[in-house]
């Protein structure tokens, strides 16, 4: 586990950071939660499940057949999806609650980009946060007031009964795998609701969290490819080392696979 510290003037004045250029960070992680705000990109790569978070649900994107597995970060650390979760996107910073209820921005010192020849000033000559850490803030500020929406949205689609279990099993290269823990929009409740129900959700913003989970569904066979190219690349790792993916003859990477279908594309996030 990253260990993150509260950034201080005392602690940070003479320190710098540096922004991540790969995504091994994120390797083990089979889940990423998700807010309302990035749902509907998420949705056009992503496969998105609900996870229990207390008695309460949050939307995820899937990345992993098995704990401790991102099958989106390649081996080489580049992320293979069109779109990446907000989660990250801040990394090595966070946002922490502390006992005082107040919200600090923390960063992580272990993270390798905290020292004190690396390019962006915690702090500017005034002593004043600097302008990339302020950027930063305001990101994860933004983030965490749309957890709060995305809470709210999910309490109303268990509220109305639409949140049921969704056992996965995905064929792989290396067999079958079943995923458990994971739940889904029930589609046929919810096409059957009455104006009362949906008007609830609708003042909730439920609906389009539930159209996007249901619409994510259609990536989930993905896990499967990317699981076998994963496979492969272990295979060839002792012959081509430190190669990400199967290779094509020119000696590219070979993600062709990944476009099958006409949902993905390679842009920005």
């Amino acid at each position: 586990m990253p260990q993150y510290q509260a950034i201080t003037k005392t602690d940070f004045a003479n320190l710098r950071w540096k922004r991540y250029t790969d995504y091994r960070f994120a390797a083990a992680d089979t889940l990423a939660p998700l807010v309302v705000q990035e749902l509907a990109k998420a949705c056009m790569t992503l496969p998105i499940a609900f996870i229990p978070q207390g008695e309460a649900f949050v939307p995820a994107a899937v990345q992993g057949l098995q704990p401790g597995q991102n099958l989106w970060v390649s081996p080489d650390g580049r992320w293979m999806g069109a779109y990446t979760p907000a989660m990250y996107r801040a990394y090595p910073f966070r946002l922490a609650h502390t006992q005082s209820g107040q919200w600090v921005l923390c960063v992580a010192t272990d993270s390798g980009m905290v020292g004190e020849d690396h390019p962006e000033p915690f702090f500017d000559a005034q002593g004043e946060p600097s302008e990339s850490v302020k950027v930063v803030l305001h990101f994860l500020q933004q983030v965490q007031a749309n957890r709060a929406v995305t809470e709210r949205a999910c309490a109303a689609l268990q509220a109305e009964g639409l949140i049921q279990p969704w056992p996965v099993t995905l064929k792989s290269g290396q067999g079958e795998k079943t995923v458990q823990g994971l739940y889904r929009i029930d589609e046929d409740r919810l096409n059957g609701l009455g104006a009362e129900a949906l008007q609830r959700l609708q003042q909730a913003g439920a609906l389009s969290v539930a159209y996007c989970q249901l619409l994510s569904m259609q990536h989930l066979q993905m896990l499967g490819q990317l699981a076998a190219a994963h496979a492969n690349a272990n295979a060839n790792a002792q012959a081509q080392s430190q190669q990400a993916l199967p290779t094509t003859p020119s000696g590219e990477i070979d993600l062709e696979f990944l476009n099958h279908g006409g949902t993905l594309s390679f842009g920005a996030h």
